[in-house]
């Protein structure tokens, strides 16, 4: 499913134009985007909990050449699934 299919369905359920749903949702994505950036973490109970992991400065190795490379250390987006998600998988 990808973004326009997501708002299609919402749109649907709940009753209200896709552009509404579209609103919303951007919304969402906007509100878990700078809460992740100051470092927090968002949980929807039932759902799951989207959170901030850092990855450590590490070597690694260019595939083609062989060559050793360095691989900057930086903040990634993490989400983990709840157990009422996790069980209805």
């Amino acid at each position: 499913m990808n973004k326009g299919e997501l708002i299609v369905k919402l749109a649907e359920d709940a009753g209200i134009t896709k552009t509404q749903a579209n609103a919303t949702l951007d919304s969402f994505i906007e509100a878990v985007t700078k809460t992740l950036k100051g470092g927090g973490k968002v949980t929807l109970v039932g759902f799951g909990t989207f959170s901030v992991s850092k990855r450590v400065a590490r070597n690694g190795r260019n595939p083609q050449t062989g060559e050793v490379i360095k691989i900057k250390a930086r903040k990634v987006a993490k989400f983990k699934a709840g157990k009422e998600l996790a069980g209805k998988l």
